[in-house]
């Protein structure tokens, strides 16, 4: 790994332009009103893993098209009111494997969910969620990154962001959560939900995206050649004729779109070394930010990012807003 992109100064004030669509309000207006159309219908079953910190439950809840989503709850034990609840986004190709893997926020006297990422979870952590959608099935490169990605009513990212916001919705339902008091939080593809959750749900207390993907993506797959990223290179490669088409479907989703948005309080993470999610294009949305906000850097990290050091930020940033 070496330096390969901007300068950290030319990094602090990178803003590129934002290729927002004009029905972008609309779009996601009309996408989460639909989602809504189903019950919620959240579930949540006492489950056992042998801990006695920490209660856990095991959560179905009607994400896009009310199509069920997994996840978990996890409560810390003896609890006397309704706690604040940081829901956590899980990265690129991991699934929500099992509570013993999700124990820092609980531990910390928070409440956590965690949603399982639909079709996801094969990689290197086991998920139990499928993606169900069936329509506008176009030929896609393998991966998720253009599942869908010539129409962005069909687009693979639609279904996801959606079923974030309906897990915010869902953990709120749960009486031991206070539902005033919601954090969101992950990293990479983990991250760039955080930032798009952020946009779309406006009451959102805090935010905090680790080495966030998903945002200035145009400029990500022409400075990076690994992959997700590549796999929209490699589909562009081949679709000669459906570039613009890619991008235009890409400014829906894309994290500096959402951020322009998002009010919370926000704590960044970036690796200056980071060659899946280059540091620019986590400062193109962490510059569009319309809310309070911090970033923290690891100048001699890739995309593990801060890590142990970034947990520890996270707990007292929290810890400064909910006292």
């Amino acid at each position: 790994m070496a330096f390969f992109d901007l300068s950290l100064d030319e990094l602090k004030t990178y803003r590129p332009p934002r290729e927002e669509p004009a029905d972008f309000d609309s779009f996601w207006k009309s996408t989460l009103e639909e989602a809504r159309m189903y019950p919620l219908d959240a579930k949540f079953e006492r489950v056992d893993f042998g801990l006695t910190a920490q209660e856990t439950f095991d959560v179905t809840f009607s994400g896009f098209g009310g199509q069920p989503i997994k996840g978990w709850l996890i409560l810390p034990v003896g609890a006397k009111q309704p706690l604040p609840c940081v829901v956590e986004y899980i990265g690129y190709g991991g699934g929500r494997s099992f509570p013993i893997d999700w124990l820092l926020w609980s531990s910390a006297g928070y409440a956590n969910f965690v949603m399982d990422t639909r079709g996801q979870g094969s990689s290197w952590s086991a998920g139990d969620t499928p993606d169900l959608y069936a329509d506008g099935g176009n030929a896609h490169f393998p991966g998720n990154m253009t599942n869908g990605i010539l129409d962005p009513k069909h687009y693979y990212y639609r279904r996801v962001f959606t079923d974030a916001v309906r897990a915010i919705e869902a953990a709120r339902s749960h009486p031991e959560v206070d539902a005033s008091r919601i954090a969101v939080t992950g990293g990479s593809q983990g991250g760039g939900i955080t930032i798009a959750v952020a946009g779309l749900v406006p009451d959102v207390v805090a935010a905090l995206p680790d080495v966030p993907f998903l945002c200035h993506c145009r400029r990500a797959t022409e400075i990076v050649d690994s992959n997700p990223y590549k796999e929209i290179a490699s589909y562009c490669h081949t679709h000669r004729d459906k570039v613009e088409t890619v991008f235009n479907t890409l400014s829906y989703f894309d994290g500096m779109n959402f951020a322009a948005k998002a009010k919370a309080k926000a704590l960044f993470s970036v690796a200056l070394m980071d060659q899946i999610c280059p540091p620019s294009t986590i400062y193109a949305a962490y510059n569009h930010w319309a809310g309070e906000k911090d970033i923290k850097v690891y100048p001699y990290n890739g995309h593990e990012g801060g890590e142990s050091y970034q947990k520890i930020e996270k707990l007292n940033f929290l810890k400064s807003i909910w006292k």
